[in-house]
């Protein structure tokens, strides 16, 4: 009864820190499309600590939405990376908006023809949550893969060849 009592209050008084991220393949446009469910609060906080400025990615002025989007975008592209085929590919920064208490940031990779395996990086809010867990889910050729990385394990390959269909 004691350790029901005392796992009862460690999830109420600690926190939990974890962002869930999507990567699909559309085979038709030849590309992949990554999309970020991450805490915004946690996500303002990551980005203070890498500039300084006040950050508010809920009520920013138009002068600071651009500047909001430049942020997140170095910060995303730095600390979430992608191989597909074991090549690096570049991530094209495409926007966020905000959810209840959810940031969804959208990311982009063009020309990839075809997928047998993808490495992700995923190193979102290690830097200032030790606890930090990031949740990925992968589709591609008509299968979904998952895996959960646990600070500081930032590194995950999925294998899609069995399923690639030419």
């Amino acid at each position: 009864m004691l350790s029901i009592i005392t796992n009862v209050f460690l999830l109420i008084f600690h926190p939990f820190y974890v962002s869930i991220a999507a990567v699909d393949y559309n085979e038709k446009a030849q590309s992949v499309e990554v999309s970020c469910r991450i805490f915004y609060d946690d996500l303002e906080d990551a980005l203070k600590a890498g500039g300084g400025k006040r950050v508010d990615l809920i009520n920013p002025t138009a002068a600071d939405k651009r500047a909001m989007d430049s942020l997140l975008a170095g910060y995303l592209l730095k600390h979430f990376r992608l191989a597909v085929n074991g090549e690096q590919v570049n991530l094209r920064y495409l926007g966020y908006e905000i959810e209840d208490d959810v940031a969804w940031c959208y990311l982009e990779a063009n020309n990839i023809r075809h997928i047998a395996n993808i490495t992700i990086d995923n190193r979102i809010l290690f830097g200032q949550f030790p606890k930090q867990s990031n949740i990925m889910h992968i589709t591609a050729n008509g299968k979904r893969k998952s895996a959960k990385l646990d600070n500081p394990k930032s590194r995950a390959v999925f294998e899609f060849a069995d399923s690639l269909v030419r």
